[in-house]
């Protein structure tokens, strides 16, 4: 679910109370190429009450060149060096193997998305698919004709940050407020995307269709290198929803994105984080997963409502827990109040102590029993 907060204006944090947290169980390449380990991927993630199972669609050849050598955390948990070219080869999802995984979302009720990673997957996820939305990786952050592609698509987009300045993110939302808003025979330029990011058409665009995601691009990415409060930052500055991409091990930090007004998590899992490729070691298993969702949504009841007052069910509790005013002694009819012959004791249905001060010196009206709770004065005449 996307918030629309389009009508606030810039700087404003969009926080939301009362809400359902979209959850995107990222499989990605967690297949290894394999029809029917996606297929138990989609049923894992079911399972689990995610809202989306998320792929990854792309042709090797088109994405990367023989000589582009795997990333740190790629070589570290395949075990070996060498390029991309070989490794994401072996990981692709063929056609017919989309089209199985979409029709099994929709029996399993999740909804299916995927990342493209260049404009033919771009279109093939759009025109043959017709996916619900579109995911930007953070490594495409800095694409624009391919964003340009996916905001002409006019379908819901949600952008990854990782590994970006703030500059980036703006220019990106620039470049996507100008495919989403400009005539199609517009030129794309730079001062045409500021004029668009500024446009209040643009604006509205982004607000009804964009959701943005913090993230920090390392598998794992350890805890201090999360910056959650960028997550904030984002979101005063863009006026825009906001979400977590979560690298992090375990659920925590997730949870705790909720906290701060997160509207959507996207988190990696697998079958078994003991098989071979990039991103098992740093996936939830299916377990973990199903544990994920369940915080999260237990997070959202506890966020509640902003107001401080009592909740209906601590009503019974404060008469029991707070204390009232008392007759330490016998009193008297006429006998004044005194700090001896009042005193504060439970149950709290009385007088509250916080007018103690308000009775001392005065007499009393009626006679009191020890223990008896004193009444409110009258009021005062106007």
């Amino acid at each position: 679910m996307l918030l629309s907060p389009h009508t606030l204006p810039e700087n404003t944090l969009v926080l939301s109370v009362s809400r359902h947290t979209f959850i995107i169980a990222e499989a990605g390449v967690n297949h290894n190429g394999s029809r029917e380990q996606a297929l138990a991927l989609v049923d894992a993630a079911a399972r689990a009450g995610a809202d989306a199972v998320k792929f990854q669609t792309f042709r090797s050849e088109l994405l990367t060149t023989a000589r582009a050598p795997k990333a740190a955390y790629q070589a570290r948990n395949t075990g070996e060096g060498g390029n991309q070219l070989a490794m994401l080869k072996a990981l692709e999802l063929s056609v017919a193997d989309h089209e199985a995984l979409v029709v099994a979302c929709r029996a399993r009720g999740i909804e299916f998305m995927s990342t493209p990673f260049e404009p033919e997957s771009a279109r093939f996820l759009v025109e043959t698919l017709n996916v619900a939305r579109l995911k930007v990786a953070s490594g495409e952050i800095t694409n624009g004709p391919l964003l340009l592609q996916l905001a002409r698509s006019h379908k819901p987009i949600v952008l990854s940050t990782g590994m970006a300045t703030l500059q980036e993110v703006r220019e990106a939302l620039g470049v996507i407020a100008f495919g989403y808003v400009a005539p199609p025979d517009a030129a794309p330029n730079p001062k045409a995307f500021r004029d668009a990011l500024k446009s209040p058409s643009g604006k509205a665009a982004l607000g009804d269709k964009v959701t943005v995601l913090h993230c920090t691009s390392e598998y794992p990415a350890p805890p201090e290198s999360i910056n959650l409060h960028a997550m904030t930052t984002l979101a005063k500055t863009f006026g825009l929803p906001v979400g977590l991409s979560d690298h992090s091990e375990g659920i925590a930090v997730s949870v705790a994105a909720v906290g701060l007004g997160a509207v959507m998590i996207e988190k990696h899992f697998t079958l078994d984080k003991a098989l071979p490729g990039p991103d098992h070691k740093a996936s939830l298993t299916p377990a973990e997963l199903t544990a994920l969702v369940a915080a999260v949504r237990v997070a959202e009841q506890a966020l509640g409502d902003p107001k401080k007052q009592p909740t209906a069910s601590e009503l019974s509790t404060r008469r029991v827990a707070r204390k009232s005013l008392v007759a330490m002694k016998a009193i008297t009819a006429g006998e004044p109040f005194t700090s001896e012959n009042l005193g504060i004791k439970r149950p709290g249905n009385g007088v509250a102590p916080m007018e103690l001060w308000s009775y001392l010196g005065r007499h009393s009206p009626r006679a009191y029993e020890i223990d008896d709770l004193i009444d409110p004065l009258p009021a005062k005449a106007s």
